[in-house]
């Protein structure tokens, strides 16, 4: 076992049990939200994993940060590490030519597109960062996205949220 595996089972275990009570919390909301069509709180989707096996991704039926959290039992079987390229469907236009090489790594829960502004990125420097990390990644690399991924998280919730002004307050 890899270095950079091992720190995924590790992390990605550890993250389960300090987070299993926000998991159920938001299995739970979605549940009784009505947001769980058919009574699944789950999402499914087929991706490509390490050299090209497909497996189907779970998650959460919410469009918060928080859907992503049943990644992290994919990170824990194999299937994807905290850190890599962002997880594309097998037919995706990436996943070919040149660009399959990106499968030669699991998908990660973050990535550099992750840090750098992943919507409001062109889809080729998108591509290009994943590339890259593809080439160049490192156990040292993964610890500095992973430092980066929550303040990078809050941000964009942050730029979503409206400011709110309070009764009594001008602006």
């Amino acid at each position: 076992m890899t270095a950079k595996r091992t720190f995924d089972v590790l992390g990605g275990l550890a993250l389960l049990v300090v987070l299993s009570p926000v998991l159920a919390a938001v299995a739970l909301s979605v549940a009784l939200g009505g947001a769980a069509p058919g009574g699944s709180v789950l999402r499914r989707r087929t991706v490509a994993g390490l050299g090209g096996r497909t497996f189907t991704m779970l998650t959460f039926r919410t469009k918060s940060p928080l859907a992503a959290l049943p990644l992290l039992l994919h990170v824990v079987a194999g299937r994807m590490s905290l850190v890599g390229p962002c997880p594309l469907t097998p037919g995706h236009r990436e996943c070919t030519g040149d660009g399959r090489r990106r499968l030669s790594v699991r998908p990660g829960l973050t990535g550099p597109w992750q840090i750098s502004g992943r919507s409001e990125l062109p889809w080729e420097e998108r591509e290009l960062l994943d590339l890259h990390y593809v080439d160049h990644h490192w156990l040292g690399m993964d610890l500095a996205i992973l430092a980066r991924t929550l303040p990078a998280v809050r941000r964009r919730r942050a730029a979503r949220r409206p400011e709110r002004v309070r009764p009594g307050r001008f602006a």
